[in-house]
């Protein structure tokens, strides 16, 4: 029986898992949960998997909480997230949070020696150096869940010690794919939240949208599978079947497909090296229901610059990425609140990074004070 700890309980990875779970409980168990605000779902998963803790964000919440549910043990803000992820009756933590928050869950969780299912890229984006080195020094497994690294890391089983030639990352495109920067400047928020092939919550959605989530990932590949990035290709795939693929010395690529649905790399993160059977909770692959077939294209790094800066950002290293990812955040949120217009996120972005003075001493104290100087500063510029 593995004890999974679910940081971001209520979200679309977290209740994807929770289905996994409950499909599941002969091999699987949930230890804890959280959420931010959202308590009535947290209440409802409460009851329904008996969770030994749970951690929310505020401590007004905790308190309503506990007296609901005194045999559960419940937690608050930062230091609750890193109780739960780090807990004795835990097997494995999986990181779902959103955003920066998850950099000290993680780390919690591999100096406590627990494995982690990991869908949280800007903590590895910000802090891969850091994150990288702690997994290594406490021997726990990494495992990604985002369907592209979940695609890379099932590509590479069976191959150690052979040469990558690239790594093949792809993107669907997101809802602007083949638009000129032109077009981009009368997008709006409703276009930019409508993703043609997946369903995922706003921030990430936006991302998407500005191929700034491609960008992440190129980063995030970067750390989790030690390949520089020059070795590392987007492939945009409108029809999201093959989920990234590996390209061996050889020139034989081998790849991962399925249907666009996170439940596969979740559930592989959870029962690694097994696979569990997942047949009555989704539809299998049926390739014949692509009659036009699946194509490939380059990424436009001329209309979505965010591409650009992404490698870029991680080119220069020290904290240029924790640059990169923190205004970011800050400006999505601002497209999301209708603050800004949809282009002017990258653009934005841009000036932000050319005015940052980078530090690289990446300590937890500098990547997190950098994280907060750059939100304040990107804040400016709205």
């Amino acid at each position: 029986m593995k004890r999974i700890s679910i940081l971001g309980s209520t979200g679309s990875i977290g209740t994807q898992a929770l289905d996994i779970i409950k499909h599941n409980g002969e091999e699987l168990q949930v230890a804890a949960l959280s959420c931010a605000k959202r308590l009535e779902p947290l209440r409802e998963q409460i009851r329904e998997f008996s969770p030994a803790a749970v951690c929310v964000a505020r401590e007004e919440d905790a308190r309503e909480l506990q007296k609901e549910f005194p045999g559960v043990e419940v937690h608050h803000g930062m230091e609750g997230l890193v109780a739960i992820a780090s807990m004795e009756d835990c097997d494995m933590v999986l990181n779902s949070l959103l955003g920066m928050q998850g950099l000290e869950p993680t780390l919690a969780a591999a100096k406590a020696g627990k494995d982690i299912a990991f869908a949280n890229k800007e903590t590895l984006v910000a802090g891969g150096e850091l994150v990288m080195k702690t997994v290594r020094e406490n021997g726990v497994a990494l495992l990604p869940v985002d369907s592209e690294h979940s695609a890379i890391f099932q590509s590479l089983q069976g191959n150690e010690g052979n040469e990558i030639r690239r790594i093949l990352l792809t993107a669907s495109g997101g809802p602007f794919r083949g638009y000129s920067r032109e077009q981009l400047e009368q997008v709006t928020l409703e276009q930019a939240l409508k993703h043609p092939n997946w369903s995922m919550g706003a921030k990430i959605t936006i991302d998407s949208a500005t191929m700034m989530n491609k960008g992440l990932e190129v980063i995030e590949a970067k750390w989790l599978f030690d390949v520089p990035l020059d070795k590392i290709q987007i492939v945009v795939h409108p029809q999201s079947v093959l989920h990234s693929a590996v390209e061996y010395a050889d020139g034989s690529v081998i790849g991962q497909m399925g249907n666009p649905d996170m439940r596969v790399p979740i559930a592989y993160a959870f029962s690694y090296p097994k696979r569990l059977a997942m047949t009555g909770t989704m539809q299998p692959l049926d390739l014949f229901s692509y009659p036009g077939g699946l194509t490939f294209e380059r990424a436009d790094q001329e209309v979505f610059r965010t591409i650009h800066l992404a490698y870029e950002a991680s080119r220069q290293g020290g904290t240029y990425p924790v640059c990169l990812n923190a205004a970011n955040e800050v400006l999505v949120a601002a497209f999301l609140q209708k603050q800004i217009r949809f282009i002017q996120i990258g653009d934005l972005l841009e000036e932000v990074l050319s005015s940052h003075q980078p530090l690289h001493d990446l300590s937890l104290e500098a990547i997190l004070e950098t994280d907060r100087r750059v939100r304040e500063e990107t804040r400016k510029h709205i």
